[in-house]
């Protein structure tokens, strides 16, 4: 595959970071056990282990839960931001590691992706709900339905070049 679609897909695993946290370490954590990225014998191996998508998957499903709570301070704050960049990074550094290219740029695409995957998402989120005059809930369900589907879809791309 071009070395440029797996930039791509690193920035893409880094958006879905951003709308989701936990949701594109889960999926990315579980393609490598599976064996569709092949991590073995980087410095971010780690994320194949059956322990690794386990705790993720707890994870994704626990952010799923808290993200409804009103009291759940904004994904633009610095602490979830925070967070949303590192397994952004996490992300974008496992798929350039799976094709053998430099972890440190994967890791500052799925950065820069977290970046935006959390801005975006918040305006897209507040309009919505704004617009339809619905709750945040029928907003934040299908938000959820996307990231784990784009995040799939990017894993999907990212196996073509192996």
């Amino acid at each position: 595959m071009n070395t440029n679609y797996i930039f791509v897909i690193a920035l893409g695993m880094g958006i879905v970071a951003g709308l989701r946290s936990l949701t594109a370490p889960a999926v990315t954590s579980w393609a490598a056990h599976l064996g569709w990225l092949n991590l073995h014998g980087t410095a971010v191996a780690f994320m194949g282990t059956l322990a690794a998508a386990l705790i993720f998957t707890l994870l994704a499903v626990l952010e799923f839960v808290t993200d409804l709570l009103p009291k759940t301070p904004s994904r633009t704050k610095p602490g979830p931001l925070t967070a949303r960049i590192i397994m952004g990074a996490l992300c974008g550094a496992c798929i350039c590691a799976a094709a053998g290219q430099s972890l440190i740029l994967g890791a500052v695409l799925g950065g820069i992706g977290a970046i935006i995957g959390a801005y975006s998402g918040y305006q897209a989120r507040t309009k919505l709900v704004n617009r339809f005059h619905v709750k945040d809930v029928f907003v934040a369900i299908p938000e959820d339905i996307v990231a784990i589907g784009i995040a799939c879809l990017l894993i999907t791309f990212s196996l073509r070049g192996s």
